[in-house]
């Protein structure tokens, strides 16, 4: 191979679905490259006397075939592809010479130079395979192949990296949760859904600075701009999202938090699913766990909490329209994690107060969480109406009522 050595690799896709391949050793090799052949269907036989656990789960469940040997003489009969991955030189030298004789393309993991092929760093975004090598005067360099291929997949993945579809696409709507506010904490799949919209439908809790990221061609709507009558908010948004759809337009319908806690998330999907209108729901973090988080509050803590309720907080207990056993959640020793219930607060610690629950009871309020502008403000049940008014707490504003509050208290950032 050594007057081979100056020239490049020629890239190829094997499509190994039911084809024979083998692969020489049980090692960590073999369980970094094994779930990519079983994933492309390979029929794939491993020749090794021992194998790590995850090696051994795979042929426990009927994914490879394990001949619990070394290797010998003839195993690569019949073979399309073959890894050679034992720490035994001779073995390896052998399997390689067998590849080379029957025309088997074979990667070995101990001597690159020696191989017929050559595993690429890959990586895949939504139907697309990113396979890098890198080859040239100082050799081969793996590690800068994983870090060109890292940086090609991150960008097709948050859209930084441009690449529209120009094939018929599917039109629609896409709910996206944007996540508690902080930009970098939407998923990697409604950051794509994002780049790749005509129309973005965006609540004012949403992850604001990600609309800055937009194409210029991008239609921006702000969903509390959308003229309607005092309750008629929700219907005006399905019926935009309707109408852009329907004009064969991508929409991204874009929420803060998660599409489905306190969302309105599946009003929307219904009013879709109505017109005969594709709908993806994407999840996104919710503002219940990730906004008491980055304040220091775990919502569980061993020996502390084994159990946390999200209410919304935006009807009073003593309204007709409360559907919240206020009594019940008094009962609660978990963790109480209300939403929507700045204005509400006064009378939602009368209420546990009332049904049983200490006034001691400790409380944290953390405003505008994620963000540059987060700051918490600590109080008890008893105290809390009144720290609401001195510190001038404003919505969004997630409120924790438990002993959790006080686990992290030495730790995060607290207004006092």
């Amino acid at each position: 191979m050594a007057e081979h050595a100056d020239r490049p690799a020629y890239p190829v896709g094997l499509r190994l679905s039911g084809r024979r391949v083998v692969v020489v050793g049980g090692g960590q090799v073999a369980q970094r490259r094994l779930p990519a052949l079983i994933a492309a269907g390979a029929d794939v036989t491993l020749v090794s006397p021992s194998a790590t656990p995850s090696v051994e789960a795979m042929a426990d469940a009927g994914e490879i075939r394990w001949e619990r040997r070394r290797y010998a003489e003839g195993d690569l009969t019949d073979t399309w592809y073959a890894l050679i991955a034992t720490d035994d030189d001779a073995a390896n030298a052998a399997a390689s010479g067998e590849a080379e004789r029957t025309r088997t393309w074979c990667v070995r993991s101990d001597d690159a130079e020696a191989a017929t092929a050559w595993t690429p760093a890959t990586g895949r975004s939504e139907g697309v395979t990113v396979a890098v090598l890198t080859a040239g005067a100082h050799g081969r360099d793996p590690r800068h192949s994983a870090a060109v291929r890292d940086a090609i997949v991150e960008g097709l993945r948050d859209g930084s990296i441009a690449a529209p579809h120009h094939r018929t696409r599917t039109t629609g709507v896409a709910l996206v949760g944007g996540g508690p506010g902080d930009p970098d904490l939407i998923t990697v799949r409604g950051r794509r859904l994002l780049a790749e919209a005509d129309v973005v439908i965006a609540d004012r809790l949403g992850p604001r600075d990600l609309l800055d990221e937009l194409p210029p061609h991008v239609e921006v709507i702000d969903a509390a701009k959308i003229p309607y009558g005092r309750y008629m908010a929700q219907e005006a948004i399905n019926n935009a999202l309707i109408e852009h759809a329907k004009a064969g337009k991508a929409v991204v319908r874009l929420k803060g938090g998660d599409p489905f806690v306190f969302g309105r998330g599946m009003e929307e999907a219904q009013a879709l699913a109505a017109e005969g209108i594709p709908c993806t729901v994407v999840p996104g973090i919710s503002s219940s766990i990730s906004v008491p988080g980055a304040a220091g509050i775990p919502v569980t803590h061993r020996g502390v909490a084994h159990e946390f309720t999200v209410v919304s907080g935006h009807v009073a207990p003593d309204d007709e329209r409360s559907l919240v056993d206020w009594a019940a959640l008094a009962r609660l020793r978990g963790t109480l994690v209300l939403l929507m219930a700045v204005d509400k607060i006064g009378a939602i610690a009368r209420a546990l107060v009332e049904h049983g629950r200490s006034p001691e009871t400790p409380v944290a309020l953390v405003q505008e969480g994620t963000t540059a502008a987060q700051r918490r403000v600590d109080a008890t049940l008893a105290t809390v109406a009144d720290r609401v008014v001195a510190e001038e707490v404003r919505p969004p504003a997630v409120i924790v009522i438990g002993d959790v509050v006080e686990v992290g208290t030495d730790t995060a950032p607290s207004a006092k």
